[in-house]
């Protein structure tokens, strides 16, 4: 198990992004959780398989249909999330 940190930038709040974010982790089978940033980004963290981790970060780059996203960020993140996704 692996763990990362996604920062999306674009048009990805009030757009269901988090929401949307969770249902795919789970079908994923990610841990973590989504959460809205102050400065308009969503901060996803997931911990799970390298394989479901890549294929997530590839699913944020487009997101819901109502998305914009400008720019993922990924950087490795160690810290243990709880069990399931959550979002906040």
């Amino acid at each position: 198990m692996c763990g990362a940190r996604f920062l999306v930038a674009g048009r990805v709040q009030g757009v269901f992004f988090r929401a949307s974010t969770r249902n795919e982790a789970l079908r994923l089978g990610l841990d973590g959780y989504a959460r809205n940033l102050s400065d308009g980004r969503v901060e996803v963290v997931a911990c799970g398989t390298a394989e479901a981790l890549d294929q997530l970060e590839q699913w944020l780059w487009q997101g819901p249909p109502a998305a914009r996203v400008d720019e993922v960020l990924r950087r490795e993140h160690e810290s243990s999330v709880q069990k399931g996704f959550a979002v906040s």
